[in-house]
């Protein structure tokens, strides 16, 4: 099960690391779209978009039917709950350390406060 998670994590952010795929997906979740109307759209080639298109593919996020010559491309049944799950486990790791350096700060302010009041005094 971790091996399979780990899969599909690293197929998933691979495929997300790039800004035309976010832009591909961006564009097939208002539309569906042939490879030939999102090469147009994103100004490439249409072998450059294939290649994007198939790494989203490869990722679950896009399937891609053909009818006669036309490929057209839509969003795939992955919808990133996996990958949502395991950025929300590192964000609430992170919002545990950041309450905890908060107390830090506050211990440092109140001692500093009163070290202040001392020299004065």
């Amino acid at each position: 099960m971790v091996q399979y998670l780990r899969t599909h994590l690293d197929a998933s952010f691979a495929a997300l690391s790039d800004a035309t795929r976010r832009g591909v997906l961006e564009q097939l979740g208002r539309a569906d779209a042939s490879i030939t109307e999102l090469a147009e759209k994103f100004h490439m080639t249409l072998t450059g978009m294939k290649k994007h298109v198939g790494v989203l593919e490869q990722a679950g996020l896009v399937t891609t039917e053909k009818v006669g010559r036309v490929r057209t491309c839509k969003l795939g049944p992955r919808r990133l709950e996996e990958e949502a799950a395991w950025i929300e486990s590192y964000r609430q790791l992170w919002d545990l350390r950041f309450d905890e350096l908060d107390k830090v700060i506050e211990e440092l302010k109140r001692k500093e406060k009163v070290d202040g009041r001392k020299k004065r005094g």
